[in-house]
């Protein structure tokens, strides 16, 4: 005790006059301009805090000099410096760093360079956010190298990268600090509708390419990650005005704007909290393309059977013998006998004829609209890396979004909560995603339905034919009968602006049977919970993590997308991983680093399946990296392969889920010739025709190209029920620096097995494929087409590679430049049927030229990009992309005393309109002035 008790004493006395050390400065970079938001933190320890808008910084701590403080930023080397005593004014200066030194978490779920990275990895940072010459951040990704991103409307935008892309895109993943993006009812991101405000984005990763042995089943493509700011390090109040001009051949000049307010504030060291609201609107892209999807460059004129590409209720059609014959022997109730006398059916030819459809324009007013807002609070309990936080999502919009058909996604509402727990080696999250399509609608249907509420189809055709058959007693040509025929089942059409016509829209958009309706209706959620734990901490001999996942999916559209209409289908997946990576200096030159992963994934419709992941990368010099890496990944299929049950005119969607096919079914009518032959007038089918009594399409399309007289052209197809996909993926890549130039260049090659896609089929309304009732079905036209969800059986390929380079040129000019080469190996004319939905050009060039500080508080940026001419294939439509030059720019001025910084920027200056999608609006131009205030 004697001796315990004056160190005791010594202790208490040493605890009692500790002193608490004030510290200030500012940090600037290697040309003096200042870095607002470089984080400064005591080493060793995670107190804190970051510059504001003039670089510029206050610390106090409860520590007595001597200690160490650093200061980093991304994009900037760390610099550190000690502090020797109290009120210290210390002054840092950042070299600007390279690309190689930025630190990225995606590729191994742990912080790494980017140069160490064992896969290739795209960053987009504050710096490049800052610069963009793209009107908001998520546009500029567009100049990632091997990102594409194609734009569906103004406000929704796909991201995707190595191939196999549409709208609907379920095989890219997009998280928002660690939540899924995807929308519950579509199964795919819809860009950033409703997900981050952009003055409170940190940084975005892309992951190009398969990583499900980290991420999971919908990790198939590639990864985008977007973080945000933490209150704890980013505080106080930013805001950003942006406001200009979108200007289209087809929409003339609009105004937009787009508006954003961040407040995080840390009230000490435990508790922080922040809040984010984002407000756009202008008008959308619009789409007033007339060409015949039928006879491309066609018109009404030409074909009889037009079906507009953005014009909506020409897709019923009926050909006009079949309809003359069921005149023949239907009764008129007014006089008792045939509508038409028997022989009239020879004066009628055997040509289809299509209804007359209004254009998109009359169906939407081409609003954009997105307002979000989020929420979080974060505390720390014992003010460490220890953090518990909730985070609330909201958001609403309006855009147009084409799938199966084009919709207007109208006051459609999505939310998110998410609870963590995390520390440096560990998290666990678990969160909950619920969406609403609010006042959607599929405009197809709307054009269809106003039509009926006029006049139904049946009349509308035995007016056409009646009207035919009378010309041509009377002497009159083919064309005269046509026209007289058109013009008499035209008579008191509605017209777009009448009342007769708003009043029918009105109906249309808020009933939700497709039979009478277009309403898209759903209230679909997910719940989603994942953890991982990294033990490097606890063992020495490797990094090693393990961590796993659970979802379960709740789809409740009331029948109107899926098969639903009794109760929400409830279905569950999981999945457990492991990494170790480790590193072996070979010599004093040399670093070898290996990295070894794998994930076991179960969904309780399918076997489990493994995916696991090698990679190694070498160092030489500390500026050459050398990777290669191989691995396998699987895709489950999603919840519309599974469970959709849709008419979506062109064809019937049916999943290929065991219990869905008989939970989708339809009443047809069946064709004179056939009700002759002892058929009933109607049958009622299922979906379950799809997948075990149908022909392929092609076939059928052959055989009555060939007047129904070869039976052997008729194929049997009958797919087999979807089941997960699989790939094999190989990628080698280098990292380097040579001088001044940063080279970055992979190369990679994908082979599937068991590829997911679509098979359109046309099953017999009666008898049996490939029996002779079944073929004469066919013959009659008694069938009905089907679009079946399943796996090829052919050997689907892909491969690629891009490099991209980037230097300093007459000082601090930044110059880069990325090209990038993908391809589809896939025997498409042994499998006619089958669709891969590639849908990306084989060759893209893009080009950088800026300067941050070209002189004091001023720079530039200038953006171009190049894209090849490609096929694009989707359940909407087909057809040729052309190539397109796109020159996006901006120039920024920086303005300390305000503690602001003024753009003017434009977007596709050259003015050349172009599209990324067969039936989208043409991309114009865009103009803008923004104002951002204290953007830490």
């Amino acid at each position: 005790m004697k001796t315990i008790l004056p160190l005791l004493l010594l202790f208490f006395c040493g605890v009692t006059f500790a002193q608490t050390t004030s510290i200030s400065g500012t940090v600037v970079d290697d040309s003096g301009q200042p870095l607002p938001g470089a984080n400064i933190i005591v080493t060793g320890t995670s107190t804190g805090t970051v510059t504001d808008f003039d670089g510029g910084f206050n610390l106090s701590v409860s520590l007595n000099p001597p200690f160490t403080l650093q200061a980093s930023m991304i994009g900037f080397k760390t610099a550190t410096i000690e502090v020797t005593k109290n009120n210290q004014v210390l002054n840092f200066v950042l070299n600007e760093g390279t690309s190689l030194d930025e630190v990225v978490i995606s590729a191994s779920r742990t912080p790494e360079r980017i140069f160490e990275s064992p896969v290739t990895v795209e960053r987009f940072g504050l710096k490049e956010i800052k610069n963009t010459a793209s009107a908001d951040f998520y546009g500029g990704l567009e100049n990632l190298k091997g990102v594409d991103v194609n734009t569906n409307s103004l406000t929704f935008q796909s991201v995707n990268t190595r191939g196999f892309a549409t709208f609907a895109n379920n095989r890219f993943m997009q998280l928002v600090d660690g939540m899924d993006n995807s929308t519950p009812a579509l199964n795919f991101p819809i860009g950033n509708l409703v997900g981050m405000v952009e003055t409170d984005v940190l940084s975005v990763e892309i992951l190009p390419g398969a990583s499900s042995a980290l991420y999971g089943a919908n990790a198939f493509n590639g990864i985008l990650f977007m973080q945000s700011k933490n209150p704890f390090d980013h505080s106080g109040i930013s805001a950003s005005f942006k406001g200009g001009i979108t200007s289209q051949e087809a929409a003339g000049d609009n105004q937009y704007v787009d508006y954003s307010v961040r407040v995080a504030h840390k009230f000490s060291e435990k508790f922080a909290a922040k809040a984010n609201f984002g407000y756009l609107k202008g008008t959308d892209w619009v789409a007033n393309s007339i060409e015949d999807q039928d006879m491309v460059g066609g018109t009404r004129a030409t074909n009889r059977n037009y079906n507009g590409l953005n014009v909506y209720g020409d897709e019923v059609s009926q050909n006009l013998k079949n309809v003359a014959a069921l005149l023949e022997v239907a009764i008129n109730p007014d006089t008792g006998q045939p509508y038409l006398p028997a022989g009239a059916n020879a004066l009628v030819p055997s040509v289809n004829v299509s209804r007359t459809g209004y254009s998109e324009a009359d169906l939407t007013d081409y609003e954009a609209k997105s307002v979000k807002a989020d929420w979080g609070v974060y505390y720390r309990p014992w003010e460490n890396d220890f953090e518990i936080s909730y985070v609330g999502k909201v958001g609403t919009g309006t855009t147009l979004y084409q799938g199966l058909n084009r919709y207007n996604i109208k006051n459609f509402f999505q939310q998110q909560h998410k609870i963590e727990v995390r520390n440096d080696n560990f998290f666990l999250r678990s969160y909950v995603v619920a969406d609403n399509a609010g006042d959607s609608y599929d405009m197809l249907f709307t054009g269809i339905n106003i039509n009926r509420a006029w006049k139904q189809d049946i009349p509308w055709f035995a007016e056409y034919v009646g009207a035919y058959v009378l010309t041509t007693l009377g002497g009159g040509t083919n064309d005269q009968a046509h026209a007289a025929g058109r013009a008499q089942a035209e008579s008191g059409r509605f017209l777009p602006g009448t009342p007769e016509f708003k009043a029918a829209f009105n109906k249309s958009v808020n009933d939700p049977d497709l039979s009478t309706g277009s309403k898209f209706q759903d209230a679909s959620k997910y719940y989603h919970t994942n953890g991982n734990y990294n033990l490097s901490h606890l063992i020495d001999f490797a990094d090693i993590q393990v961590g796993g996942s659970y979802r379960k999916y709740s789809l409740n559209s009331g029948g109107t997308i899926y098969t639903d209409a009794d109760g929400a289908i409830d279905y569950s997946e999981f999945g457990v991983y492991t990494q170790i990576q480790k590193n072996l200096k070979l010599n004093e030159n040399l670093n070898l680093r290996l990295t070894g992963s794998a994930r076991y994934d179960k969904s309780e419709f399918f076997d489990g399946f493994i995916s696991p992941r090698l990679s190694a990368g070498l160092t030489v010099n500390e500026n050459h990296n050398i990777r290669a890496s191989v691995q396998t990944g699987f895709r489950n299929p999603t919840t519309q392969d599974l469970f959709i049950g849709l008419d979506a005119t062109r064809a019937i969607l049916v999943g290929a889920a065991p219990d869905n096919l008989d939970r989708y079914s339809g009443t047809y009518g069946v064709s004179a010739a056939g009700q002759i032959a002892g058929q009933p007038s109607t049958v009622t089918r299922t979906g379950r025709d799809a997948y075990e009594n149908s022909y392929t399409e092609t076939s059928v399309i052959k055989f009555l190209a060939n007047g129904g007289a070869n039976v052997n052209d008729l194929e049997v197809a009958n797919p087999d029920l979807v089941k997960p996909e699989q790939i094999t993926s190989a990628e080698v890549g280098y990292r380097g620096k040579l001088n001044k130039i940063i080279i970055d260049f992979s190369a990679y090659y994908n082979s599937y097995k068991d590829f997911i896609s679509q098979t359109y089929v046309r099953s017999p309304h009666y008898g049996t494929a490939g029996e002779n009732t079944g073929v004469e079905a066919i013959r009659r036209l008694d069938y009905k087409t089907y679009n079946a969800y399943t796996n090829s059986e052919a050997n689907v390929n892909s491969y690629g590679a891009s490099i991209g380079v980037s230097t300093k040129v007459f000082g601090n000019f930044d110059l880069g430049g990325s090209f990038t080469y993908a391809k589809l190996d896939f025997d498409r004319a042994k499998f006619p049927d089958f669709v891969t939905n590639f849908n990306t050009p084989t060759n893209k060039f893009k080009a950088s030229f800026g300067n941050t500080s070209l002189f004091k508080n001023f720079g530039f940026n200038i953006n171009y990009r190049f894209s090849d001419d490609y096929y694009w294939e989707n359940t909407f439509a087909t057809g040729l992309v052309p190539e397109y030059h796109v020159l996006d720019a901006q120039i920024n001025l920086r303005v300390p005393s305000f503690k602001s910084t003024f753009k003017i920027g434009g977007t596709n200056l050259l003015g050349d309109e172009y599209f990324s999608a067969v039936g989208t609006g043409n991309i114009g131009s865009m103009y803008y002035v923004s104002w951002t205030i204290n953007n830490l």
